[in-house]
């Protein structure tokens, strides 16, 4: 116990809050002036030549002598503030350096201001004001000791800054205005900061203070604060816990204390009290094999204010209602007593027997504690209905950049082998894991890096679930690029074996095919069963998309493709909106280990229903299956505890379409098709996966920090796209249901088209059905204003009613890294103007006979800014101009 009886302390230092600062305002202020021709808004150099708005005065040539000129302030909250500091930062013109004008014998100058301030409870509307000093309450007169003599472009001294800092007090309504009153200086005000300050919230002695306000009655005035004790302490006394903030916002005088409760300790820097932890939660287990089981938990959720946890796991066989210790025979890795981890392989269990495991939490200050350490039971019974691990696997063949592995069947395969699943990572790589399904029992691992060591895990999957994943097998690409493959001449008998197992296979598939697509017919969904995902592609290796709504429960594919975090290493800073499932936070993951790392956290919320939960899982199980820096990237998902969140990196400026709108006329031709190029780089590498988008937009398009865009808004196959995305759907995605990586690249062309229009919406303020209709009519978008024409040309090919005709997403990186290298070819642009006089244009040829002119044809064509070139060049007949060539 620490006595606190009264003594002055001084804690942590003071916390400025700003209520109003202009020192660093570079736009429009907008302070309101009485009367017209006094105070004068300008924008000014400061030393370090950078921008900044000022107010100035001088009327000492004024015919009115005494003219009072007001500058007030807009509504300024008060914030709780008690007493208010104004720092000003301003300079005086000296009375001796100005002359008086020729008619009058002296000037009516000053060097000195007053500033006034009136309390409120809400904004005042303007004809409520009245000028006059009997409304308004002084503060000060400020002079100066740094007045100037002249303009330095006539000989003389610049203008030299002041800077004063008052207060006044005490703030008891909920806001305030600030006004200043010149009567005849020449001033010029530069900055106004306007701040209170507060003691910031505290712990010490075991009793925890909240931040509060500094005193209103300044100098060595004090405010109270009633403080409590921290959890697992007590009031030692009668005395009420307080502590006072002073003037100058520091703590001064504590009165009272605390002692922790008995069974618990307080730190040395008296700020909690340590106790027992509480119990283990969310304990799962994993069958790893025959009578072996993979016991896992979560650390409390109470640590007891100390890192230092220990586990011990205890084992009881239950039989008939009584439970007794299990036997000599179960093992524990790495131990039983003392486990400092959160996960306990045990060992020797039998199938059919009912188990009783138990997971119990101590720390050290667990002894000094009366009551019993917690512990957590969970009931477990094995049986051999899952497969049993794949004995070994094999190398058939590789190359610099793939291998292919067979292995055999597993020992108890218990029920039909419906696929296998392989594990793979580079030996020297860090990171996660990649998966490749396989139906049969042979795979071509693709996207190697030559020469490099591989380690391979397999499990096989029954309708049961899957099985343990065989050892670890390390198997080597080719360094060198002369031998292409080389082939294992003593597996050939496995081989030939595999073959004919595999010819007989495609010829199941093949049937299995043709019944899947005529039931999708039937119902109308373009996607049934994971095989329609990667059949085309068995064998070949690639790492590609599959379709979480497979899987009959949605966490199952979240662990498959996504990392459980811990919700204790997940810290929510900020909510910054909604979304279609829950809120949307910003925050941070602080993986032990781990620099911090900011995060967006989307939250499912409270109720919602199965279908829901299917939808939001199935986001994390989609992103967690791609890698790439233009595609959102998932740090992971909480699943064990509520709510259930899904994270993914941080993106500083948001939306693409909202970041375009800020920024309007911001950005080079270069920027725009550099963010392009991004675009669709990830959308590349999304297609190349089989992953289709059908909502592709520039509000799915996320932009960081440094202007790099990633795609998001990652759905299912089978979620429905809403009417809002009609105007960036293709035709056949609208009219058919067809969607396809080509209408993706139709989606993509109205992305750019919104990039090049700094966030103008598609067909404006058309409908739906008068969209659809233009685009039936082959009309497409007009040229946004000082658009490129090769990106026009590039938007018009990517709204080719002909999806083959469509440039594939890997044509459209290509043409635009072709941009960036030669940018001279983006100086030219269309015709320019704020909205086309025709809405949109038309894909079909002008009506030639209609035409009777040069001029006509350039209008139709709209080239008429090139009018006066075709005269110039003698093109005055459309007889002339029908003999134009290429050269």
């Amino acid at each position: 116990m620490v006595d606190v009886q009264t003594h002055t302390l001084s804690l942590h230092p003071c916390i400025p809050e700003i209520l109003l600062d202009t020192t660093q305002e570079t736009s429009e202020i907008g302070w309101s002036t009485h009367p017209e021709g006094g105070w004068d808004e300008v924008s000014v150099l400061d030393g370090q030549r950078r921008l900044l708005r000022t107010y100035e005065v001088c009327n000492s040539y004024a015919q009115r002598y005494n003219q009072s000129n007001w500058l007030r302030t807009g509504y300024i909250p008060s914030r709780g503030a008690q007493r208010v500091y104004v720092t000003l930062r301003f300079s005086v013109r000296d009375c001796a350096s100005l002359r008086p004008p020729p008619a009058r014998r002296h000037l009516a100058c000053r060097e000195t201001f007053t500033l006034y301030y009136r309390q409120v409870d809400s904004a005042m509307e303007a004809e409520e004001w009245e000028w006059s000093e009997e409304s308004w309450i002084k503060v000060d007169t400020i002079g100066t000791g740094k007045s100037f003599t002249r303009d330095p472009g006539k000989g003389g001294q610049g203008p030299r800054m002041d800077e004063r800092t008052i207060d006044f007090g005490r703030i008891h309504r909920n806001g305030f205005y600030l006004a200043f009153v010149d009567l005849g200086a020449c001033l010029s005000l530069a900055g106004v900061k306007v701040y209170f300050n507060k003691c910031p919230a505290t712990v010490r002695s075991l009793a925890s203070f909240p931040e509060t306000p500094s005193s209103g009655d300044g100098g060595a005035s004090l405010a109270e604060a009633i403080g409590s004790c921290v959890i697992g302490a007590h009031l030692l006394g009668t005395t009420r816990l307080s502590l006072h903030c002073g003037g100058e916002g520091e703590w001064m005088v504590s009165r009272g204390s605390c002692v922790c409760n008995p069974g618990r300790e307080g730190n040395e820097e008296g700020t909690e009290c340590r106790g027992p932890p509480s119990a283990p939660w969310d304990l799962n287990y994993e069958v790893t094999g025959p009578g072996s089981v993979s016991l896992t938990w979560r650390t409390p959720k109470d640590m007891g204010g100390r890192a230092d946890i220990m586990y011990s796991v205890a084992c009881k066989e239950c039989v008939t209602g009584r439970c007794l210790r299990c036997g000599d025979g179960v093992t524990f890795r790495p131990g039983q007593v003392g486990v400092t981890q959160t996960r306990v392989q045990l060992s020797g269990l039998l199938p059919g027997v009912a188990y009783t495991l138990e997971v119990q939490a101590t720390n050290m200050v667990s002894e000094m504690s009366v009551e019993q350490p917690k512990y957590t039971s969970l009931n477990v019974s094995i049986s051999q209905s899952v497969p049993s691990a794949v004995p070994i696997i094999h190398q058939v063949s590789r190359s610099m950049q793939s291998i292919t592995l067979t292995w055999p069947e597993p020992e108890q395969p218990n029920g039909k082998i419906l696929d296998y699943q392989l594990r793979y990572r580079e030996k020297a790589d860090e990171g996660e894991s990649l998966f490749l399904i396989s139906e049969t029992n042979t795979a071509t691992v693709g996207g190697l890096n030559p020469g490099a060591i591989y380690s391979f895990q397999v499990r096989a999957r029954t309708e049961r679930g899957y099985g343990a994943y065989s050892g670890n097998m390390y198997f080597q690409t080719l360094l060198g690029g002369g031998e292409k493959s080389e082939l294992s001449q003593d597996k050939l008998p496995l081989i030939v074996g595999s073959c004919l197992g595999a010819l007989a296979f495609i010829g199941l598939s093949i049937l299995l095919v043709l019944i899947l697509l005529f039931k999708s017919k039937r119902r109308e969904t373009p996607y049934t069963d994971r095989l329609q995902h990667y059949i085309s592609s068995r064998g070949l290796g690639v790492k590609y998309y599959i379709d979480p709504s497979t899987y009959e429960d949605p966490t199952e594919a979240v662990r498959e493709f996504a990392r459980e975090i811990d919700v204790s290493y997940v810290k929510i800073e900020e909510v910054t909106g909604t979304g279609d499932f829950g809120d949307v936070c910003r925050g941070r993951l602080c993986l032990p280990g781990k620099r911090d790392i900011a995060v967006c956290i989307r939250t499912l919320r409270s109720g919602t229903g199965d279908k829901e939960r299917g939808d939001f899982l199935g986001e994390a199980s989609i992103m967690g299956q791609f890698d790439h820096p233009n595609v959102v990237r998932l740090e992971g998902a909480v699943t064990r505890s509520r709510p259930i969140m899904i994270l993914t990196e941080y993106m500083e400026n948001g939306a693409l379409d909202a970041y375009l709108r800020q920024c309007e006329g911001g950005l080079s031709a270069l920027q725009m098709v550099t963010m392009l190029r991004g675009v669709a780089s990830g959308m590349r590498y999304l297609s190349d996966r089989s992953y289709i988008h059908k909502n592709l937009a520039a509000r799915n398009i996320l932009v960081n920090g440094q202007l790099v865009c990633k795609v998001s808004g990652l759905r299912g196959p089978l979620d429905v796209v809403g009417r809002q995305s009609l105007r960036w759907m293709a035709p056949e995605a609208h009219q058919q249901r067809k969607f396809s990586s080509a209408s993706d690249v139709w989606s993509y062309g109205i992305v750019m088209w919104e990039v090049t229009s700094y966030g103008e919406r598609p067909y404006w303020d058309m409908s739906n059905q008068e969209v659809l209709d233009a685009i039936d009519q082959e009309y497409r978008l007009p040229p946004p204003p000082d658009c490129p024409s090769a990106l026009h040309l590039l938007m018009l090919d990517c709204w080719l009613r002909d999806r083959p005709q469509r440039p594939r997403f890997e044509q459209i990186v290509s043409s635009l890294d072709r941009m960036i290298r030669n940018p001279n070819c983006l100086k030219t642009v269309g015709v320019s103007s704020s909205r086309p006089s025709q809405p949109l244009l038309s894909n079909c040829p002008p009506d030639f006979p209609s035409l009777s002119s040069p001029h006509e044809w350039l209008e139709a064509i709209k080239m008429e800014k090139y009018k006066e070139n075709f005269d110039k060049a003698g093109y005055t007949t459309l007889d002339a101009i029908s003999r134009l060539t290429a050269e």
